[in-house]
């Protein structure tokens, strides 16, 4: 394609050189780029792109799109320069001309909140396959066409990679595409040019005030989405739902089940295995069963149907789809032949981890034995949260190391230590995760629930740069395994 056409409708651009010349493809990795690409040089919060322009030449580059005009200068003759003030946006908007524009030609769905995206969009995406559609997914665990998978390596991948799958799954033919949408992406613009149809907002609570540095930022990130797309959907009992309500330019459709929403749920019986909720549907009252239990399953739930039914799925679709809908490391029982009640939760923030710890604890009989870390290298706010939100909701906390990146992991489970000690829950410090996991199996009764928090469906710790194979599921499989058989139902003796 000709640079010509890339650069096509990308305002407050000025261009130095041949705007005729092919580009092969456009990349923002200069140690991927090769002979005829478009280097974009980003600037980034750990590394500059434009410290690699020379880099991007040598492997081939032919045209580079700098952020100011001192960057242009250094840009030896015979290779193109675009020069603008935010290389961001013209990386999103070229990414969608040079692939034609892919998300006009299927429904696309983006949810945001800090919690319950995942879920949501597996809902999502079960209940229109049900319908007879075929569904690309894009998110925290995996990116789907259909029934293929990809590994995920963020939520929401870069703007040119983004639309490079959008053309995938266009080009295969995908009705509907469902993805999460996360704060950095909107901050970053990486979905920028993107064309939703529909919108979904679960709710906000504390998270990546690393990146963020306040809520106001956060929330603003998260509210960009609804003047992407022709139809939201908003968690109406969610505190910052009004105020998310009146910034939006979309068309508005609240769900929940407190404060008059338009779609609510009533009955709801929750238990330790499923949540189960009466909807009406065309003035007939239907019931609605989800095998992942908790209060947040119904919202998540409701969500899913609003879309649904905007997307023309049937009240069949849906009691079938979310029936057999599972997400992997949401809610996730660990199988054993012990008796135990073993939970695997992705609750990596405050507000999910004191959601998951409070759904349990409303329908155990026995104790709530909580294991969880916290990341390195992110926000450190939310560690003594995190902490005193343990210590008033577990019955017992193991405190561990959770992917540790650069720090070190005594420093963090500290920082944690210093919240739970503001309480009188009961805890112990395990630094090394698998021996925590091990310690709290050895701890758990036959009533009792053991929830393992923060890496859900992870299969990997990270240390120092380094990924190791970690799976919570694994490890918590392999401890029950080594348990005595005991003809003592209530507890195993060691």
């Amino acid at each position: 394609m000709k640079l010509a056409e890339v650069l096509e409708g990308i305002e407050n651009i000025t261009i130095k050189g041949d705007n005729e010349v092919e580009i092969n493809e456009i990349k923002c990795d200069s140690r991927l780029v090769n002979e005829g690409d478009l280097f974009v040089a980003i600037v980034g919060y750990k590394t500059d792109g434009h410290e690699y322009i020379n880099d991007a030449i040598t492997n081939g580059a032919k045209v580079i799109a700098v952020q100011g005009e001192e960057y242009a200068e250094k840009i030896p003759d015979g290779i193109t320069v675009i020069i603008s003030s935010d290389t961001r946006k013209v990386l999103a908007l070229a990414a969608c001309n040079f692939y034609h524009h892919p998300s006009r030609e299927f429904k696309l769905v983006g949810v945001t909140g800090t919690k319950g995206k995942t879920t949501t969009t597996y809902m999502i995406k079960k209940i229109m396959e049900k319908a007879g559609k075929k569904v690309g997914l894009i998110g925290t665990i995996a990116n789907m066409i259909g029934d293929s998978e990809v590994e995920a390596s963020r939520t929401t991948p870069e703007s040119v990679d983004l639309q490079k799958l959008f053309r995938q799954m266009a080009d295969e033919k995908c009705d509907v595409v469902v993805m999460e949408v996360s704060s950095h992406a909107l901050a970053l613009d990486r979905v920028l040019g993107c064309s939703f149809d529909i919108g979904v907002f679960t709710n906000l609570s504390q998270d990546h005030m690393d990146f963020h540095e306040n809520f106001d930022n956060y929330f603003e990130a998260k509210a960009k989405l609804f003047s992407m797309c022709k139809d939201g959907f908003i968690n109406c009992d969610d505190m910052y739902a009004s105020k998310l309500k009146d910034k939006a330019t979309c068309t508005i459709t609240t769900y929940g089940i407190d404060n008059n929403p338009f779609v609510s749920a009533r009955d709801i019986i929750i238990t330790n295995s499923y949540a189960d909720f009466k909807l009406p549907f065309n003035k007939v009252m239907q019931r609605i069963r989800i095998n992942i239990p908790g209060r947040f399953t119904v919202y998540n739930s409701l969500a899913a149907i609003c879309v649904s039914v905007k997307l023309g799925a049937s009240v069949e679709n849906i009691i079938e789809g979310l029936e057999v809908v599972r997400v992997p490391g949401r809610s996730e029982m660990v199988p054993n032949d012990r008796n135990l009640t073993v939970m695997v939760d992705y609750a990596h923030s405050p507000a999910s981890l004191e959601n998951i710890l409070k759904a349990v604890k409303a329908y155990t009989k026995g104790k709530v034995i909580c294991v969880f870390g916290c990341g390195g290298d992110r926000d450190k706010t939310k560690r003594p949260i995190m902490g005193e939100i343990a210590g008033k909701n577990a019955g017992y906390t193991v405190i561990t190391s959770d992917n540790p990146r650069t720090e070190k992991p005594q420093d963090i489970v500290n920082e944690i230590e210093a919240g739970i000690k503001k309480t009188k829950g009961k805890y112990i410090v395990i630094v090394d995760r698998k021996k925590a996991i091990e310690h709290a199996i050895k701890q758990a009764k036959r009533n009792d629930i053991v929830v393992i928090a923060g890496k859900g469906h992870e299969t990997y710790q990270e240390v120092n740069g380094k990924h190791t194979h970690f799976d919570d599921r694994e490890i918590a499989s392999e401890a029950m395994k080594k348990l005595p058989e005991s003809k003592n139902d209530d507890m195993y003796a060691w």
